[in-house]
C-alpha cells in the first residue's frame, strides 16, 4: 500500500516587500518521514517552517496538509492537534515548574476555567509523569524550569508534545543552542519519539553531520530555493560543496 502524503506543496511562493523569500517550492512529504532542512543563513528555512505552521499565508501556490482546511487553520484546537512546533529558544514559562509547561500541551483541549485551575492544582497529573518519564525526566516534575540545563530544558519541551499529541513537528532550529553532548542527546529522543509515535517530523538544522544521522530525507535550501533534495544516505561531498559555497567565488 502506498503510504500517505501528509504535506503537499506546489509551487509556493512567499515573499516580503521586494524581497523573494521562498520561491517556487514544489515537493511532498509523507506520513511519519523524518526530512531535515539544511542551507546556508537566509537560506529560507524558517520562512519555510513557519508557512507550513500556518504562521505565513503563501504570496502564491499552494499548501495541502491532510486533515486541515483553511478554516481549520484559524481553529487552535484542531490546529494543535495537527501541527507542534520547537524552537531552539524552548517557548517554556521559566518560572513555573515543570509539569505546568509540559501540561501546556492540553491547553488547545481544556476550557478557560480548567486551564486556570490547573495552575493551582495540575490537571492530568499521570500524562505529564509519563511524558517525562519518556523524555528522562521523570525526578524533574515539580522543579522550577529555570533551574534546568539546556538539554533538559528542551526535553520538557518534547515533553509537552508527548501530550500534545501533533501528528506533524516542526522544529526550528532546536539544537542550536546546546552543546554536541546534550544535542545529540535531544536529537536522539526526538527521532526516537516520532518514530514511535509514527508522527511526521521537519527540522531546520545547521549541523549537515545531525541532518545524515538522525533524518531520513535532507531538503537543502539556497536563495529560498529548492537545492537538492535526496535521502540522507544518497548525500555526497559534493552535493555540499556546492551548496555552501560562496557567491562570487571563482
Amino acid at each position: 500500500m502506498a503510504s500517505e502524503n501528509i504535506i503537499e506543496v506546489q509551487k509556493l511562493h512567499v515573499g516580503f516587500e521586494r524581497k523573494i523569500a521562498l520561491s517556487s517550492l514544489s515537493f511532498s512529504i509523507q506520513k511519519g518521514e523524518r526530512v531535515a532542512l539544511i542551507g546556508p543563513s537566509g537560506a529560507g528555512k524558517t520562512t519555510l517552517l513557519n508557512t507550513l505552521a500556518t504562521f505565513i499565508t503563501p504570496t502564491e501556490g499552494e499548501l495541502q496538509i491532510t486533515g486541515l482546511n483553511h478554516q481549520d487553520s484559524k481553529n487552535r484546537k484542531k490546529l494543535a492537534k495537527k501541527i507542534g512546533m520547537i524552537r531552539q529558544q524552548f517557548d517554556l514559562v521559566s518560572p513555573l515548574p515543570v509539569i505546568h509547561n509540559v501540561l501546556a500541551g492540553r491547553l488547545a483541549d481544556w476550557g478557560f476555567f480548567k486551564s486556570l485551575f490547573s495552575l493551582l492544582v495540575p490537571q492530568e497529573k499521570t500524562l505529564a509523569m509519563k511524558a517525562l518519564d519518556r523524555v528522562g525526566l521523570k525526578d524533574k516534575l515539580y522543579a522550577r524550569t529555570s533551574t534546568l540545563s539546556g538539554g533538559e530544558q528542551q526535553r520538557v519541551a518534547l515533553a509537552r508534545l508527548l501530550v500534545q499529541k501533533p501528528e506533524i513537528i516542526l522544529a526550528d532550529e532546536p539544537v542550536a543552542s546546546l552543546d554536541p553532548a546534550r544535542a545529540e542527546d535531544v536529537l536522539s529522543i526526538l527521532a526516537k519519539l516520532v518514530t514511535e509515535e509514527n508522527q511526521t517530523l521537519i527540522a531546520s538544522l545547521h549541523s549537515v553531520e545531525y541532518a545524515k544521522k538522525y533524518f531520513t530525507r535532507v531538503i537543502a535550501l539556497r536563495d529560498g530555493e529548492i537545492f537538492f533534495d535526496l535521502p540522507s544516505e544518497k548525500i555526497e561531498d559534493q552535493n555540499l560543496a556546492a551548496l555552501y559555497e560562496l557567491k562570487g567565488k571563482s
